[in-house]
């Protein structure tokens, strides 16, 4: 972050210097307060379970040099440092986010959409690479509080700036929107994800679209051509449309697309000509990710032939389909998350592995609301028309998936099924049925913490929960 100033955050904020005199030069914003970094302002949230102002000495003693507060009238017994009230920590927040972004006068690229954000992010970062600094959403800073965190960490030296915009409720993207202000904006596609809160796939669409709110005019907005609600869609008044895919009328289009263990090869199809493109991860959902990321970076004006060359060396990113070659087994890990749409590309993916047997560990799929057992049955059913031989599943709404895929199935498939109550005995149970030559797959929710399974077989260290 570009130095700011206490005085900056009251005029950011429209708060009241509790104490210090405002003038300490300020260079990152933190949230946790064991984690300082020198010259950090400290935004102390106050959540379900604790509050973070309970923990503003610790801050300060851990190095923060000033700190928001909407708890006090006055500085709490050995406090040092700069001290501003303001009516709502989040808020305040929020509204530094905006003041940062209006100092930046780099370009900056929104992705957002139900599934594939972050995989396409990083693909835009890699093509973007080819001709730019390029800055990228740090983690998984994609919410009403990681984007003014994401803003406040990009760089004097960065040329441009790729940012993961996420929402899970209603109003969420307008909020995010207006923080970020991006310049153009990629919608990768309109699934199920968090129809739970949102109610349905229409209301999802309208959701996303709010990205538009903060962009100004002569923006573009790149959407999935092959996704069936985005095909109708046209950018509001003042943007242009651009459409991705392989379907007809899409400006940036894939031809002779296949998949491999090895990755994926396609003849991107556009206004400049045609290209032979070849990526390092497999999958035919990365085509389309490939091609956002690739018409991203044309618009930019990185000529495609780099770009393209960039997006080569793009390997994927840790726990979503991460392909690990182990003691003769092939994993995918693919624990971050778990929808229909992601799960049906992950056994696409298995299906395309070489192997002695396939097998699919599934866990349950979480925020699908009412429709939920519906969703795992979809999911069983386009299972069984898979070449897997062994599906494991963990959770109460994974029998779901067995249930849709034994319906659909020949025989030939076998199916375990755990309770969540039951990770050791399943964690036990493929430590004994895993052997050289199988091709693995873990899919779950995040929540299910799938992840710490696919550890046991991949070597790497377990996630974080």
């Amino acid at each position: 972050m570009e130095q700011i100033t206490g005085k900056e955050i009251l005029e950011a904020t429209g708060g009241r210097l509790l104490a210090g005199d405002g003038r300490e030069p300020l260079f990152h914003l933190s949230i946790d307060s064991r984690s300082m970094r020198g010259g950090d302002l400290f935004i102390p949230l106050i959540g379900e379970k604790t509050d973070g102002h309970r923990y503003l000495l610790q801050a300060m003693e851990n190095g923060a040099r000033a700190a928001l507060t909407c708890r006090h009238e006055t500085a709490p017994e050995g406090f040092a440092g700069t001290l501003i009230r303001v009516k709502d920590t989040k808020r305040a927040l929020q509204e530094i986010g905006v003041f940062l972004r209006r100092r930046l006068s780099i370009p900056l690229v929104g992705v957002t959409g139900s599934v594939g954000k972050t995989t396409t992010r990083e693909m835009v970062a890699a093509a973007l690479s080819a001709g730019f600094r390029t800055f990228r959403t740090p983690a998984n800073h994609n919410s009403q509080i990681g984007v003014p965190l994401t803003l406040s960490e990009i760089a004097k030296t960065d040329e441009i700036g790729v940012l993961e915009l996420g929402m899970s409720e209603p109003g969420e993207m307008e909020i995010i929107a207006r923080m970020a202000a991006v310049d153009t904006a990629i919608i990768t596609n309109i699934g199920v994800t968090h129809i739970e809160n949102l109610g349905s796939r229409e209301n999802i669409l309208r959701e996303k679209l709010h990205i538009q709110d903060g962009m100004k005019n002569g923006g573009v907005l790149f959407l999935n051509g092959d996704n069936d609600l985005l095909r109708e869609v046209t950018a509001r008044e003042g943007l242009a449309t651009v459409r991705y895919g392989c379907s007809d009328g899409c400006a940036y289009r894939a031809e002779a697309a296949e998949s491999t263990a090895g990755g994926c090869t396609f003849t991107l199809v556009c206004e400049k000509g045609r290209f032979p493109v070849r990526l390092s991860v497999p999958g035919s959902h990365n085509v389309s990710n490939a091609l956002a990321a690739l018409a991203a970076a044309d618009h930019y004006g990185v000529p495609l032939p780099a770009a393209i060359e960039a997006l080569g060396r793009f390997t994927g990113v840790k726990n979503r389909q991460q392909i690990v070659s182990r003691n003769g087994l092939t994993i995918i890990d693919d624990t971050y998350n778990a929808s229909p749409d992601s799960v049906k590309a992950g056994l696409s993916v298995l299906a395309s592995l070489p192997a002695t047997r396939r097998i699919a560990v599934l866990a349950d799929m979480k925020e699908l609301g009412e429709r939920a057992e519906e969703f795992h049955r979809e999911v069983g059913t386009f299972l069984a028309g898979q070449p897997v031989d062994l599906l494991v599943t963990f959770g109460s709404l994974a029998r779901g998936i067995e249930e849709g895929a034994k319906e659909a199935a020949s025989p030939a498939l076998s199916v375990v099924s755990f309770s969540e109550a039951d990770r050791a005995s399943m964690e036990a149970f493929l430590r004994e049925e895993l052997r050289a030559g199988d091709a693995v797959l873990f899919k779950g929710s995040n929540s299910m913490r799938l992840g710490t399974a696919a550890a046991l077989f991949t070597g790497e260290e377990a996630p974080a929960h």
